[in-house]
């Protein structure tokens, strides 16, 4: 059925008005970001904090810890960390950096300030993170922009090449992703990419939404407490909204990886992204 004028018309002022506000936004939260500059003739494996990572380090550590890798958020608090001993780290919630007094992020401040290997940490422009928490000279630290930038197809590529911003950043795998382009590499690997949530939803008789996010590892019931009292005051329309943001996200990064010759591929068993072609590790 063809497109009718009004609908051009409503979908012109509906990507006019994200432009304007994604280009505010920018305006007053980007900053510079400078990234290293690494080979591009070798791929980059992101590690995602999924279930099925688990079987991944079970069964290929040996081949990941020769590999490019880049870990997330509580990682670096498990034994694996420090056998694959990752290149690349990114940490993109807030929490990491206004809740430094939370025992799982002091132990992960720990943990990272004791790799002995040269590793970069990647945290977004405006986070607060003081210069006495990560005193460990073999990381260095970088910043992106952890800014959303929707609009025209022209201003995404163009904010996605400058690195002002990213595709609506709902959770910490995008901005691994754009990490992963901005520091040139072509091919990448996504492991422990999950994303099953779905199958996790519950509401209670009280009208509660729950939803257990089970990681590779176990965590304890501190976290867990804390991951379940996040969604107590969520209607389930907004958690099912930040569902469909994360996934519409991917699909934005697979067009602008095909427009700069990159291919990323969803290496994670059974997951729910669907942008991705998927490949075998």
């Amino acid at each position: 059925m063809p497109t009718s004028i009004a609908d051009i018309i409503s979908q012109f002022f509906a990507g006019a008005g994200a432009t304007a506000k994604s280009a505010v936004k920018m305006l007053l939260q980007s900053r510079p970001a400078v990234f290293p500059k690494v080979a591009r003739n070798s791929p980059l494996y992101i590690l995602g904090n999924g279930p099925s990572l688990r079987e991944v380090l079970d069964n290929h550590t040996d081949f990941l810890r020769a590999r490019d890798t880049l870990a997330v958020n509580f990682a670096a608090n498990t034994p694996d960390f420090l056998i694959v001993r990752p290149k690349f780290y990114v940490l993109a919630d807030p929490h990491f950096f206004q809740n430094t007094a939370d025992p799982n992020v002091s132990r992960l401040i720990e943990s990272l300030n004791r790799v002995d290997w040269p590793m970069t940490l990647f945290i977004p422009a405006k986070a607060r993170l003081a210069p006495s928490l990560i005193t460990n000279q073999s990381i260095t630290i970088a910043r992106f922009n952890f800014v959303a930038a929707e609009g025209f197809g022209w201003f995404e590529k163009l904010a996605f090449n400058r690195k002002w911003g990213m595709p609506r950043p709902r959770n910490v795998l995008i901005p691994s992703i754009m990490t992963g382009l901005w520091l040139g590499y072509r091919e990448i690997y996504l492991l422990g990419a999950d994303h099953s949530w779905l199958t996790t939803l519950t509401v209670d008789s009280d009208n509660r939404v729950a939803s257990v996010q089970p990681h590779f590892y176990k965590e304890d019931e501190q976290e867990q407490q804390r991951i379940r009292k996040a969604y107590l005051s969520l209607p389930l329309h907004s958690v099912l909204e930040s569902f469909y943001v994360a996934f519409k996200a991917y699909h934005t990064i697979q067009r602008y990886a095909t427009s700069i010759g990159a291919v990323i591929y969803n290496a994670t068993r059974d997951s729910f992204i669907d942008a991705f072609p998927r490949r075998p590790l």
